[in-house]
């Protein structure tokens, strides 16, 4: 049984560290250098190391965990626009609302939208989670 309703919303800020980074650097492999700005050559485009994208998701999929729908689920689908990179440092907020229920299925689809410090969205889509049903 689906206990969330439509329109329910919950945020979660967070501000990703260089050690948080290098975690998950270290956990995935993906070692680019535009994470610790290395060479410096991106500095015109971006002027402090960039938190990577799977992390940045990261924030997405403990709000699901936690507290939308906050029950046993399974992300069955995402899709997501990176409008603008989060950068070590900045608060970066994560917010879903419950855009559509489908009790058949036991699916939520939620509408996905992360602010940078300054409010500018850097990161918007959907995702669709599969709430288990012995939750």
């Amino acid at each position: 049984m689906i206990t969330a309703f439509h329109g329910q919303k919950a945020t979660l800020t967070r501000t990703f560290t260089k050690e948080d980074v290098k975690r998950s650097s270290e956990l995935t492999n993906d070692y680019s250098p535009v994470y610790t700005m290395e060479g410096n050559r991106w500095t015109s485009q971006y002027p402090k190391p960039i938190v990577p994208a799977l992390l940045t998701e990261s924030l997405i999929t403990q709000l699901i965990s936690e507290r939308l729908p906050g029950t046993p689920c399974i992300l069955v689908q995402k899709d997501l626009v990176y409008y603008s990179p989060v950068y070590v440092g900045d608060a970066v907020t994560a917010e879903l609302v419950v855009i559509d229920i489908h009790e058949k299925r036991n699916w939520i689809t939620e509408k996905v939208t992360c602010y940078d410090s300054d409010g500018n969205e850097v990161i918007k889509g959907q995702v669709v989670v599969y709430v288990l049903e012995n939750s």
